[in-house]
């Protein structure tokens, strides 16, 4: 680990209150920048119940419109700039930069300020679970002008690394994520013989595939839990009558609720990572997903769970529920076994690596920086 402390400005899409998976890795950064002494400063969508400070770091909130998407929009305004300014930072780190992001990057150029890009939330893509597959195209491209004026773009997922390079974006590096095994562990689980318990959790969204889960919604000895809130939840309700929808949860509730899964699903086949499978498995949790995106590096047939052609998923998810009932407790053993070196330490150790990188060298990284 570095000795030297750095002063990091994150500016991230999405922000406290709002839970996701953006939210988790940017205050989990700033867990382990004010652990090791760093210094740091925030810039967020504003919306009700945003905090002022986080870790001691202040919050600068930008003014934001609403889309109707779940999730506010922050609009680039001269706060930017002139944060940074008085800032002055040695890095920025650009949490799923789109719009707010996109504005900060812009301004770093012409600041001459090192950033790094996390790629983390497959927008472009998305636009077809929100019937605007003509967007997509304009989307793609408008994404790849953002992470080539970054010095460094970092991708949590092999095919999410592939996928960038194929949209022409320069110059990536892997960075994973962390997983907390000490809140997430296989100990409050008690199995229940008569009453198997297959659950989600995550945003209530077009872009999660949930509807899928109709197929398993007349399994017997079965109850399907869903942890999560979004907009899609009134049409849900409708669509799985039989589910128990426990709301949004996080922190010790959530680990305790996903350690009373048997199998956990994530039927959304839009994941750059999928957090939640990490979870789910340090919890001891066999999981199914989609053969797509982030879970395909961390889900492997028959030994901690399965994935699913996303054309075939709903036909092929009650056998794959049924082959690991048929093998669950070494399945549960292998997802347990595989997170445990995962730490959040480990993971943002290798982030400040990347910063220090960037900030040393910044030559190596440079794509259309001035």
């Amino acid at each position: 680990m570095s000795r030297r402390r750095y002063r990091v400005a994150i500016v991230t899409e999405s922000f406290l209150p709002t839970i996701n998976g953006v939210t988790n890795s940017v205050t989990k950064t700033l867990d382990h920048l004010h652990k090791h002494h760093h210094e740091a400063i925030i810039i967020a969508p504003k919306q009700p119940g945003t905090p002022t400070t986080y870790r001691g770091f202040p919050i600068i909130t930008i003014p934001t419109i609403n889309l109707n998407l779940g999730l506010p929009i922050g609009l680039p305004t001269p706060t930017i700039t002139r944060t940074l300014r008085n800032f002055q930072p040695d890095i920025v780190h650009l949490a799923s930069p789109f719009l707010l992001g996109a504005a900060t990057a812009f301004a770093c150029q012409h600041l001459t300020i090192p950033t790094i890009a996390i790629f983390q939330t497959n927008i472009a893509d998305y636009t077809t679970r929100y019937h605007l597959p003509k967007l997509k195209t304009a989307a793609w491209r408008w994404i790849t002008h953002i992470h080539n004026h970054c010095d460094l773009t970092l991708a949590p997922s092999t095919s999410t690394i592939t996928e960038l390079r194929n949209h022409g974006i320069t110059t990536i590096k892997h960075w994973g994520r962390g997983v907390d095994t000490t809140l997430f562990n296989p100990d409050h689980h008690q199995p229940d013989p008569t009453n198997h318990i297959i659950g989600y959790v995550g945003r209530l969204a077009p872009e999660k595939g949930l509807h899928r889960l109709q197929a398993i919604t007349n399994l017997p000895n079965t109850t399907l839990t869903i942890v999560g809130t979004g907009p899609l939840e009134p049409r849900l309700r409708k669509l799985l009558p039989t589910a128990r929808f426990l709301g949004p949860q996080t922190g010790t509730q959530l680990a305790h609720t996903l350690a009373t899964f048997d199998i956990f699903i994530h039927p959304g086949e839009f994941e750059t990572f999928c957090q939640t499978v990490q979870e789910a498995h340090a919890a001891g949790v066999p999981t199914i997903a989609p053969n797509a995106g982030g879970p395909q590096d961390l889900i492997t047939n028959g030994h901690n769970g399965y994935l699913l052609g996303p054309t075939r998923f709903e036909r092929d998810l009650p056998h794959a529920i049924n082959a690991i009932y048929a093998n669950h407790h070494t399945m549960s053993h292998n997802a347990r076994a595989g997170v445990e070196n995962r730490t959040w330490e480990t993971i943002c150790s290798e982030l400040i690596h990347h910063y220090e990188a960037v900030i040393h060298n910044p030559t190596r990284y440079t794509n259309l920086r001035g």
